[in-house]
């Protein structure tokens, strides 16, 4: 049974004897002496997709409910949904897209080592890899004599992505993103 504390996006529990998956978590530290730390959650109904928003405290616990997970490759965009594909068995599983806002702007074709979150069958959240590669469609001309150390400019991403990279990348070089804080790592 997993507390509020080590609660994660895409985790599904259950509350009020149904199912729910964790979309958001933000963690608010109170200033005054002996508060505890409240973590604000918003949920999703598995089944409805009707959306919840809750305050717990860190000890508070939850009935975590089974679900299967699977190594999944994403295959392309169907109108309003992402399509993922199985590793092992080639089964197809779709997703609204509006359901993985965030995770949708570091998917590029053939994106794989991507974990499905599955109950009955159904895809309710992904996970990505800590790191993707991706390549820079539009970015100012590079300085001749930049070091790594030197000032930022933004660049953006084949998905429309926009992060920060240093002086010295150009349009047209692959680069490494970290998925979790979106911030420029390396050339690729």
């Amino acid at each position: 049974m997993p507390k509020a504390s080590e609660l994660k996006r895409g985790m599904v529990i259950e509350m009020d004897d149904a199912p729910f998956v964790v979309r958001d978590i933000q963690v608010r530290n109170p200033s005054s002496r002996g508060a505890s730390t409240l973590y604000k959650v918003r949920l999703n109904h598995l089944k409805t997709g009707q959306k919840r928003d809750e305050s717990f405290k860190g000890d508070d616990f939850f009935k975590a409910v089974d679900c299967e997970r699977k190594l999944v490759q994403f295959s392309y965009i169907d109108d309003q949904s992402h399509v993922f594909m199985s590793v092992d068995d080639y089964e197809q599983f779709s997703i609204n897209s509006s359901d993985i806002a965030e995770e949708r702007m570091y998917l590029t074709d053939g994106l794989d080592n991507i974990v499905a979150v599955l109950l009955d069958n159904q895809l309710l959240a992904i996970e990505l890899p800590a790191t993707v590669s991706m390549t820079i469609i539009e970015t100012t001309p590079g300085i001749k004599g930049a070091t790594a150390a030197a000032r930022t400019k933004p660049a953006i991403l084949a998905t429309g992505l926009e992060v920060q990279v240093p002086e010295y990348i150009e349009t047209g070089d692959v680069i490494k993103i970290n998925t979790v804080t979106g911030k420029y790592m390396s050339r690729a």
